[in-house]
């Protein structure tokens, strides 16, 4: 289902997932890489943005490489290790949010024994799809980064770390007066 709603796009295409593979799709009888699916999305004028947490796989970065369309600014891609939740929004009309990474296990685009057992919602409603796309836009944006405790270990920061503060709210120090804690 999630697949089938991706091929008819028709403005945009925002995809959350921490674990990112060339996923080889069903496409005219034969199959290819979801790569090819994006590039002809974006031929259509589909915006692409992309959200994930470590380095994609070698077989989707050459797959990659591979289509000028989507390395030109077609796929926007970017990268925070602190992403773990997995969603599709499409055209802000539709969603899937769950537990499946945008892989083949995860979607069910592999042979039945080796997909793995996930569970997510897809959903019309626009609350719910108004909640996924603000969390998207706000790791998207940048807005978590500047006091995010991992920022050392990310690859690619957004936006500037937050400046340090001199006075430290919400510690309490004590002075010892005598034998006496005084606050």
């Amino acid at each position: 289902m999630v697949l089938d709603k991706l091929a008819h796009a028709r403005e945009s295409v925002d995809i959350a997932t921490s674990n990112l593979k060339d996923m080889q799709v069903e496409r005219g009888g034969r199959f290819d890489s979801v790569l090819a699916l994006f590039s002809e999305l974006n031929a259509r004028g589909v915006a692409l943005r992309l959200l994930h947490a470590e380095l994609p796989s070698r077989p989707f970065r050459a797959s990659f490489e591979k289509r000028r369309r989507l390395t030109g600014g077609g796929l926007q891609l970017k990268i925070c290790p602190r992403v773990h939740f997995k969603s599709v929004v499409v055209d802000g009309a539709w969603a899937y949010f769950g537990s499946a990474n945008f892989t083949g296990a995860g979607l069910g685009a592999k042979a039945d024994g080796r997909r793995n057992f996930e569970l997510g919602v897809c959903t019309e409603d626009f609350e719910t799809i108004d909640r996924i796309s603000a969390l998207f836009e706000a790791v998207w944006s940048g807005a978590e980064c500047a006091t995010c405790k991992l920022r050392r270990v990310c690859p690619d920061p957004i936006g500037e770390e937050a400046p340090r503060s001199l006075v430290r709210l919400g510690h309490a120090r004590r002075l010892r007066v005598g034998r006496r804690a005084v606050s």
